[in-house]
């Protein structure tokens, strides 16, 4: 009776195929367009504060919908999700393509947005409700190693598309396997739900708007704007007022629209804060070295993309051998083996020269995405394995929206950093060399000196950044080292709540 059981309740392996390529061509998109930013530029003459949108806007759209998943995944089929993510990616992503002004592109962004933030914690839940806790580290390695292939290809796949095409063809080229996925997605998903009776509060969703979205914007601008900003500080201001009242508000109602008594789980807690850190400073990586590369050493976005290419082919290949040993050994050993790599790699790359070799940033970077490797998969599914089954939803899009502000904040953080010590560096550089000038210098060696000085004064900052963010993964190696392998909490003590409050009643 059990191995019929076990035979009857088999994962669904092809809903599973058809979610996991969605994500992946989401996953590609997004690191499609990173190295296209200046052609866009140049193309739609538009400055750098402009183009920037397309990425924070895409954040903000994420960090919107993102928390209304857990509604949307208790409510809906997965065939329905899946199809109207998956229709409004599509839609997206031929907007994109076809756009000759940037408002249009920047909408066509938003479309594309607002498809992948259902996409990530909808296939997120569907793996944990079909597989069970000992055979899950296993499943998710998997998972990992189809969306790690898009950040592995994505940088050099872009980088040889704007070489030979105009930036258009990176959509164009997403355009005819986003159709065919959708079209996939309508023949192939035959799945029902049942009908639920749960309504979305449009005051909650107002409030996680202004809240997220407010925090997204505002750290999102910091970098730009300064912190002395209005527009900064004001943002944040409302954004956590907004989100308070949020939380507040879903601590009251019988079904919230995104369940805060998670956090009360605590292996859930301490990945949820471990996640946060570690997004923060894997940021570094992923935005201090392509400004190092490209601005100062002045190397071609193709082969920026070439040489992030083995680091994220080895974190790829990692991915199911890592989740293999997370069901072996549990998440605590590979978190901390993977932090201390990623802590004494940041901490090398925090000393860059202008004479650092090619080879020695592959072998950095590679040896760096190593170590993450095993960290984010194993954090995370130790801490949504105590989680009961019901807060499933709810336990991954608080997880992919902490993922988007924690990404905002690393960023604003890490680009405030390097320009303030950029700044004041140039200066202190700058008076030096004007002290020791015993004649009025040429108008080219002036010229060329002032080059030299931003040069180094950037290279000063960014290094200083790299430091900094030793010390953000040194803060999750010590609250990897308080993590314990987390077994699934019963149900049973919030039935009793809500059988003690109907006897009540």
């Amino acid at each position: 009776m059990e191995q019929i059981n076990k035979e009857s309740q088999r994962p669904p392996y092809g809903i599973i195929a058809v979610l996991m390529v969605g994500a992946f061509i989401a996953f590609l998109n997004n690191t499609l367009l990173n190295i296209a930013l200046p052609s866009i530029m140049k193309d739609l003459e538009i400055d750098a504060s402009t183009v920037q949108w397309l990425t924070t806007g895409f954040m903000l759209m994420n960090g919107i919908l993102i928390p209304t998943s857990a509604f949307l995944i208790q409510k809906y089929s997965v065939r329905h999700l899946f199809i109207t993510a998956m229709g409004l990616f599509t839609i997206g992503t031929v907007m994109a393509g076809l756009a000759h002004v940037f408002p249009l592109l920047l909408a066509g962004r938003m479309m594309q947005a607002s498809g992948s933030a259902i996409m990530m914690p909808l296939l997120m839940n569907v793996m944990l409700v079909s597989f069970p806790i000992e055979k899950r580290g296993t499943a998710m390695g998997v998972f990992g190693l189809v969306l790690m292939f898009a950040p592995a290809t994505g940088p050099t796949l872009s980088g040889w598309l704007i070489e030979h095409y105009d930036w258009r063809m990176l959509f164009h080229f997403v355009t005819p396997i986003a159709v065919a996925i959708l079209l996939l997605g309508i023949f192939l998903l035959k799945d029902k739900k049942e009908k639920v009776d749960i309504r979305l509060d449009l005051l909650s969703v107002l409030l996680s708007s202004v809240g997220f979205g407010g925090i997204l914007y505002g750290f999102s601008s910091a970098g730009k704007e300064g912190w002395d900003s209005p527009e900064v500080y004001g943002t944040i201001i409302i954004g956590v007022i907004s989100l308070i009242t949020f939380i507040l508000r879903q601590s009251k109602q019988e079904k919230p629209m995104l369940n805060f008594t998670i956090f009360k789980y605590p292996m859930f807690a301490l990945s949820s804060v471990i996640s946060m850190v570690v997004t923060m400073a894997m940021f570094s990586g992923m935005l201090l070295l392509p400004i190092y590369v490209q601005t100062i050493r002045g190397i071609s976005p193709l082969d920026a993309g070439i040489m992030l290419l083995p680091g994220a082919i080895v974190m790829a290949i990692m991915m199911p051998i890592t989740g293999k040993l997370f069901d072996k050994f549990g998440g605590r050993i590979l978190a901390i083996l993977g932090l201390t790599i990623t802590v004494i790699t940041t901490y090398y790359l925090s000393k860059l020269t202008l004479e650092t070799t090619y080879t020695e940033l592959i072998i950095l970077y590679t040896v760096r995405m190593f170590g993450m490797s095993m960290v984010n998969m194993p954090v995370s599914t130790n801490g949504l394995n105590q989680l009961p089954k019901r807060f499933y939803p709810h336990g991954t899009a608080m997880n992919n929206t902490l993922q988007q502000v924690s990404g905002a904040i690393g960023t604003a953080l890490l680009v405030t950093i390097m320009s303030n010590v950029a700044e004041s560096k140039a200066k202190e550089l700058g008076e030096k060399a004007m002290a020791n000038l015993t004649e009025q210098p040429t108008q080219a060696a002036m010229a060329e000196m002032q080059q030299q000085i931003m040069m180094q004064s950037m290279l000063d900052g960014i290094n200083f950044a790299f430091y900094i963010s030793v010390f953000i993964a040194a803060l999750a190696l010590i609250l990897a080292f308080f993590m314990k392998r987390a077994k699934q909490a019963e149900e049973q003590p919030v039935e009793k709540k809500v059988v003690n409050k109907l006897v009540q009643n």
